[in-house]
């Protein structure tokens, strides 16, 4: 992580995935001594961002954010060496300041004032960027002052808008301060809480005030309307909204707008997938002579992709698919299904016969005794590839969870990345492995058509409604289908972290649901992680015939008693517009890396006989 005004200023380390999950564009990042924001893609450098291939998200991304997106890239990085000044330490991501109002740590001080004030000095560390930090000279000299701390609130409004806490407008309650007031942020308890945090100035007659009065309902009455400031683009749009304070490392300042597809094999044959994966780079060689081409081959992107299979054979299978593909297609990629990512993803994992390709793995399993009555098939996923792609961010509110097949919907709502339509956006690839259980249609269907799940589904309908109105958004019901599923998945994933090695938050699901024509019934659990060579194979093995049927029934079990009933099993989400049934922190609720509906869509009433009664259950 670099600043932009100075490349050879490291101020700390980030890996790269966490660039696209929890410390993006436009997020805050705390550092030991210092306050961190991403800036956005305008600012970052190329040279050490490697393109990725991924043809499915690419158009997926483009569907979102516009046709001018060219390119997937990954955040830019390089080889960390011991020489201190080497080039390494000029790659990064730049980030800048903020918030920008410090304030000095020494307890007989507390001087709250902006960094551009004069009152700060930066202290610059090479050897050890994690102790670069700001200092106030209000005592002593050199490394004994006192260490200046970034401000502990901030505003921010539901466009994903950003700014630095109104200090002066705040304490001055909308006044005009004196040209040469001071201000200090004095906590006078113990606790640490609003209530006892002060804002004082130095101006006669002005009254020291309390940060909760700018929290809730009456923060949003005191503090002046947002100004539409996106300080990762140095921009101001027209805003007017109520704003919000948030605490600084505050969960809900910055949320990921992602989109995440697997890649998918595009034949049977190793090499074919990768010249098939890599065709925009291979195809303007296809019309050049044999030995010229053979030349080019070894400059191009994909070439360490390709090398281990060496150059005649490559250009043998280049030749091949230039003349079995029309010159305007691209062999294997999307076709009218291209934005749907579940679909291509289900038939898949569902095909006849496995695969054994670097990027995607599969081998089918017997289905255990104990659930062949509405499991139809296992399939132990050796191998994947995950490619995650950020598009955007929101502010205050989580994204708004969308069906699978609605993930590349353009009318997404969330902050933009760059000032103009981007070119490129940051992506992440992860390698790991999973299990794929399929489940009998017939089965499920004759489970929606009974009037008990009828009678649940109108219930968790009506408070799906509820949640959408108070949000302003077009109600989007998933379908019963889908929550039974999703529920199945939280119950399997707490089974299966207690089996396999991996903890909860490891675990990942995909689900597959959907009714009428063409549908689908599958779940996919799955880990996976940001080395080249994926996972240990621990949650696999919980797919064979032998492991899997005592992890279900041992999970179904304890699905049927959550430590919060009857409180959890007779819970009404009427009444509180939730979009949850029988569901809590204590039966169902998975990690944030876990679920991709953010815990929303849950219940167990519809999978297993609960403390309430079978209201519908799947499973007796």
């Amino acid at each position: 992580m670099n600043p932009p005004s100075n490349g050879a200023l490291r101020v700390g380390e980030l890996r790269p995935s966490q660039l696209l999950h929890t410390y993006g564009v436009g997020s805050v990042a705390d550092l030991p001594n210092l306050s961190t924001m991403v800036l956005g893609l305008d600012h970052w450098e190329l040279v050490q961002a490697t393109q990725l291939t991924e043809d499915r998200l690419l158009a997926a991304v483009r569907r979102r954010l516009g046709p001018q997106v060219a390119t997937l890239r990954t955040p830019p990085q390089m080889q960390e060496t011991s020489d201190p000044f080497g080039e390494w330490t000029r790659v990064g991501v730049p980030v800048a300041l903020f918030p920008r109002w410090l304030r000095c740590s020494r307890e007989q001080c507390n001087q709250l004032s902006h960094v551009s004030s004069g009152l700060f000095e930066l202290e610059e560390h090479v050897y050890r960027p994690e102790n670069t930090r700001y200092a106030h000279n209000c005592f002593s000299t050199g490394r004994r002052r006192p260490t200046a701390v970034p401000a502990r609130f901030l505003i921010a409004c539901q466009d994903g808008h950003m700014d630095d806490f109104p200090w002066q407008y705040f304490v001055h309650r909308g006044g005009t301060p004196a040209h040469d007031c001071t201000l200090s942020l004095v906590e006078r308890g113990t606790t640490g809480e609003a209530a006892n945090i002060f804002v004082q100035c130095s101006c006669t007659g002005v009254t020291a005030r309390s940060m909760a009065e700018a929290m809730g309902k009456r923060g949003e009455k005191e503090l002046p309307a947002c100004r539409g400031h996106h300080p990762h683009l140095g921009t101001f749009d027209v805003c007017g909204e109520r704003v919000r304070t948030i605490a600084l490392g505050a969960t809900n300042s910055w949320f990921a707008s992602q989109l995440r597809v697997f890649s998918l094999p595009k034949a049977e044959e190793p090499l074919t997938q990768a010249v098939r994966e890599h065709w925009k780079f291979l195809a303007p060689l296809a019309p050049v002579p044999a030995e010229a081409a053979k030349m080019l081959l070894p400059t191009q992107a994909c070439w360490p992709v390709l090398e281990e299979y060496g150059v005649d054979r490559v250009w043998k299978a280049v030749t091949d698919e230039a003349a079995a593909t029309p010159a305007t297609t691209s062999p294997g990629g999307p076709d009218d299904e291209g934005f749907d990512l579940a679909t291509p993803e289900w038939k898949a994992f569902t095909a006849p016969h496995p695969y054994d390709l670097p990027d995607f793995t599969t081998e089918s399993e017997k289905v255990p005794a104990t659930a062949s009555t509405w499991l139809k098939r296992v399939v132990l996923v050796h191998r994947l590839r995950e490619v995650s792609a950020l598009t955007g961010f929101t502010r205050i509110d989580a994204p708004e969870w969308l069906p699978l097949e609605h993930d590349a919907d353009p009318t997404v709502r969330a902050a933009p990345l760059t000032r103009e339509p981007p070119s490129w956006v940051p992506c992440a690839e992860l390698r790991g492995e999973g299990v794929f259980l399929a489940f009998h249609e017939k089965r499920l269907d004759e489970w929606e058509k009974r009037p008990e799940v009828a009678a649940r589904e109108k219930i968790l309908k009506a408070a799906h409604l509820t949640w959408c109105l108070a949000r302003g958004l077009d109600p989007q019901w998933p379908g019963i289908r889908y929550v039974l599923l999703h529920t199945l998945a939280h119950v399997l994933i707490r089974g299966f972290a207690l089996e396999c090695g991996y903890g909860a938050s490891g675990i990942a699901e995909r689900v597959y649901a959907r009714s009428g024509k063409n549908p689908m019934a599958g779940i996919l659990l799955y880990t996976a992680a940001p080395d080249s060579e994926g996972t240990l194979g621990g949650l696999v093995s919980l797919g064979r015939k032998d492991r899997l049927g005592p992890v279900i029934d041992q999970a179904l079990e304890e699905a049927r008693l959550c430590s919060s009933d009857p409180m959890c099993a007779e819970h009404d989400p009427r009444i509180h517009g939730r979009l949850h049934g029988a569901a809590c922190h204590a039966c169902l609720f998975a990690a944030e890396t876990s679920c991709e509906r953010g815990n929303h869509y849950l219940d167990r009433a519809l999978l297993v006989e609960t403390l309430a009664g079978n209201l519908g259950s799947f499973l007796p």
